[in-house]
């Protein structure tokens, strides 16, 4: 940010930080309760990252190129269901599917087509990708160096959070043990080869997304923390070193003050835990974090309200210290956002950095008697979850059990049955209703577009090297069998032009499919 004086607009001076009488924690120590930098948003602003991608890589390229003239600043791809469980737009699974809820890649192809024009050495990019991470950040990786760009540079995130699959959002390939194989070999090869690149970003949106209350959202997702944590040392690696790339993704809802104190509280668990697990190095207990406001929140019904719902949901983010914000479109309770909804979401985010005054100091929060009477309150229902599900032996146990499963569809019920009895008000749902709703215009995906995409990858795979496809494969399913560190393999593969689908064929013979 450009050097300025931080006053309000009637001149009066505003410090950098305010504390209150006797001992109190300082932004930028541990345990960053205050937040993980000294400064906050006074030294830099939040990324804005719009999350998009739809229909083909040409249509997601001019969102994209859309989205940084307006001033984003970083990507984030959203992927069609197909490439998200391993199957290429031209298996029979994909019918109905292929472009509608993400973007399609089929490829390395598709990727060059994706990201045509944008330098992914001078850009960060994060990738909302589990079981088939691996793949997309190979075809990443592979990219880039057909850029020419130095990959130990380039820099992003893979969610890449395999278990909050299993336990809230579906969109799994293996069972957890191979799954979480394949998470490790990633911590590791990225440590050596694309050091700047965060390896996971571990997801409660999707937790929150299923229901889960807010207590229920940091809780599960600090336990699967753990779990990787606890692989990443099994392996052998330091957590003083991958800690560093770890990062989080939280949901925030309308409870305006209940989610400034959720994110408080995350952070101060999480450099606990880290600390507790052996880590020395600041940075690899900081806890740094995405935010993207709450998809499930979004109603159909006046569905202009959602403007205001995104906008107290980022400002609770931002009040809250993240790290990097999307705004949802205020029609994508109906479709995919169109351009012009895109547009408001991003210009929300601008309005509170530019408008609002809340960045001129750092956490402006700290020291409200309820703000951080909550922040104990939540952080202390939250370990008493954790210490459930250690005592199962760990998430993976407690998913296997069907544990964290049932306690999100409870909270999730008893949400509903509060809305349907009226004791919780949706307002232009269960009151304030009006007569007629003006719908905005939306945004639909032509199933066409499937029979595009089985073309490119029948001209692909006649004019590329097979035998080198099947060479690679049969590297991959070998690698998969003894344990060795798959990725340098996946990289190689892509650059055959070997597709998404044929490599996750080939880890499906080895490792199964999870059923659950």
């Amino acid at each position: 940010m450009s050097e300025r004086n931080f006053e309000t607009d009637s001149g009066i001076l505003i410090k950098e930080l305010y504390t209150g009488l006797g001992n109190q924690e300082l932004p930028g120590e541990f345990p960053y309760t205050r937040g993980v930098q000294k400064d906050m948003y006074r030294g830099r602003l939040w990324t804005m990252r719009q999350y998009a991608g739809f229909s083909t890589a040409e249509e997601s390229n001019k969102r994209y190129k859309y989205l940084l003239a307006n001033g984003t600043m970083g990507l984030s791809v959203a992927f069609d269901l197909p490439t998200q469980i391993g199957y290429d737009s031209d298996h029979a699974m994909s019918e109905g599917e292929v472009g509608k809820v993400g973007v399609a890649i089929d490829s390395l192809q598709d990727m060059e087509v994706l990201f045509d024009g944008i330098e992914l050495e001078k850009i960060t990019t994060s990738m909302t990708i589990n079981a088939t991470a691996s793949t997309l950040l190979a075809f990443y990786i592979a990219l880039a160096k057909k850029q020419g760009a130095d990959i130990k540079k380039i820099s992003g995130t893979i969610q890449n959070d395999i278990l909050k699959e299993y336990a809230a959002r579906g969109t799994y390939i293996y069972p957890p043990k191979p799954s979480m194989r394949i998470i490790t070999d990633i911590f590791e090869y990225c440590s050596k080869e694309v050091p700047k690149w965060n390896t996971i970003s571990i997801s409660g949106y999707h937790i929150r997304e299923a229901g889960s209350t807010a207590v229920q959202e940091i809780a599960f997702t600090l336990a699967n923390a753990k779990s990787y944590l606890k692989a990443a040392q099994a392996k052998g690696l330091d957590i003083d070193v991958f800690g560093q790339r770890l990062s989080f993704f939280f949901n925030a809802h309308n409870n305006f003050f209940e989610e400034i104190a959720k994110f408080r509280a995350a952070r101060r668990m999480w450099a606990k835990m880290a600390k507790d697990m052996g880590a020395t190095n600041p940075k690899a207990m900081m806890l740094r974090f995405h935010t993207q406001t709450g998809g499930a929140t979004l109603q159909a019904q006046q569905p202009e309200n959602n403007i205001m719902r995104v906008t107290l949901q980022a400002l609770a983010a931002v009040m809250g210290g993240t790290q990097s914000l999307h705004t949802n479109g205020f029609d994508e309770a109906l479709s995919l956002p169109t351009e012009a909804a895109a547009r408001t979401a991003l210009r929300t985010q601008q309005i509170i950095a530019y408008e609002s005054g809340v960045v001129d100091t750092v956490d402006p929060m700290g020291g409200s008697y309820f703000v951080e009477e909550l922040t104990n309150q939540i952080e202390a229902a939250a370990w008493d979850y954790i210490a459930k599900i250690d005592a199962m032996g760990g998430s993976v146990s407690a998913i296997e059990q069907g544990y964290m499963q049932k306690e999100i569809a409870n909270a999730s019920y008893q949400y509903q049955m509060n809305i349907e009895k009226g004791s919780k008000v949706i307002v232009g749902v269960n009151q304030f209703n009006a007569e007629q709703d003006v719908m905005p215009p939306i945004m639909r995906v032509d199933d066409s577009i499937r029979i595009g995409q089985m073309e490119r990858l029948k001209q692909l795979r006649a004019n590329r090297n097979n035998d080198k496809v099947t060479a690679g494969l049969n590297q991959i399913s070998e690698a998969a069998k003894n344990g060795t560190n798959l990725m340098p393999l996946l990289v190689d593969a892509v650059e055959n032009y070997t597709t998404l689908g044929e490599i996750a064929d080939t880890l499906r013979n080895v490792f199964g499919e999870y059923k659950a």
